[in-house]
């Protein structure tokens, strides 16, 4: 398992992270990218602890990602299953567990101190914190694809899930875009992917 891991997470993380696999019984799959989610966890009805995280993540994200699932597992065996997903006591229990990651020999220099802004109050998804997200996809493998915030205003763009849209205006943070089939408005994060389409 630990020859295994060392392929999707740092170096100095393995040996930590296997500890904690083997202490709480995680069943880990490593599978196919999924659009929607980069990890999840369940309890199976044999009554294990099964977590899943995408194989294409880069190494930080991964690392994140696997914790932030652990800690869903830590989180409902010490409170129980009536909390919520994403509720105190699952944040404080993440920050609990993802601290003693947050060093130089794990993470590079530049993303330190946006992870340890981040786990002050951490979010349910690590791609709601646009800074830290935009610092993750550096390490990502190169691909056709560009932020929104980075195209001109009148781009025609595509998403993951084949919808066309229009680049419009911005709104505080956000940027809207009208999708060209139903005309209606729709608000994008500004480190949402991706694909221009040429005229």
């Amino acid at each position: 398992m630990s020859d295994t891991l060392s392929k999707y997470i740092p170096e100095y993380a393995v040996n930590p992270i296997f500890d904690l696999i083997v202490t709480h019984g995680v069943h880990l799959k490593i599978v196919n990218e999924r659009a929607t989610r980069h990890g999840d966890y369940r309890k199976g009805l044999s009554g294990k602890h099964e977590i899943t995280v995408n194989g294409s993540l880069n190494k930080y994200r991964f690392l994140v990602t696997l914790i932030h699932e652990i800690a869903h597992l830590v989180a409902f065996e010490k409170y129980g299953r009536n909390i919520k997903p994403h509720g105190i006591e699952w944040k404080h229990t993440f920050q609990q567990l993802m601290v003693p990651y947050i060093r130089p020999e794990i993470f590079p220099n530049q993303l330190l101190p946006l992870l340890a802004r981040h786990f002050r109050n951490p979010s349910a998804s690590s791609d709601t914190d646009t800074t830290l997200s935009l610092a993750l996809k550096q390490f990502d493998a190169p691909t056709d694809k560009n932020y929104i915030f980075e195209i001109p205003y009148g781009s025609v763009f595509r998403i993951k899930n084949g919808k066309i849209f229009k680049k419009i205006a911005v709104r505080t943070k956000r940027f809207e875009c009208v999708e060209m089939d139903s005309g209606k408005t729709y608000l994008f994060n500004p480190n949402a992917e991706v694909e221009i389409i040429k005229n």
